[in-house]
């Protein structure tokens, strides 16, 4: 599972309240929920009328695909040219091969988000187990009752 997370900064023009700020920022937001279905959100600082900050989640099962949706996202934010995007900052999380999943475990490393990015630790390999021989009648030197059945046998219904 790969969750693409996004902060885009934005250049408001003619916003001279918050209500002018907040028709802005809701109509970017309705937009590209409904055109994109992802989770957006006003971020950061909301004091300022000139700027503002959205977050963007986009989560699907390939990276190439969720990388792919973002920049369509800030390419549609930025043809709506209701505001200017300034900045955007972008980050790729992969949530794989069962580490949420199973936090049971005592190798599980815990990560806050201010400690530094973490590190997937190296798979830890097993030797191969030695193949089991099953015995199958077939391989068996006795022969099985079945083959010594004579034709008058089979028409009798032994």
């Amino acid at each position: 599972m790969i969750v693409g997370v996004c902060r885009i900064t934005l250049q408001l023009e003619d916003c001279h309240s918050d209500k002018d700020k907040r028709s802005v920022l809701r109509r970017i937001k309705d937009r590209v929920h409904q055109k994109w279905n992802c989770a957006i959100a006003e971020v950061g600082d909301a004091d300022s009328l000139d700027s503002a900050q959205l977050g963007i989640v986009v989560l699907s099962n390939q990276r190439g695909y969720t990388q792919s949706q973002v920049q369509k996202i800030l390419q549609f934010i930025d043809d709506l040219a209701f505001a200017r995007i300034t900045d955007d900052e972008q980050d790729y999380i992969d949530y794989g091969d069962g580490v949420v999943e199973d936090l049971s475990r005592s190798d599980y490393e815990h990560w806050e988000p201010g400690d530094s990015t973490p590190t997937k630790p190296a798979p830890k390999l097993q030797p191969p187990r030695p193949l089991e021989t099953t015995e199958y009648p077939w391989d068996s030197p006795e022969p099985h009752a079945t083959e010594h059945m004579t034709n008058s046998d089979e028409r009798e219904g032994h």
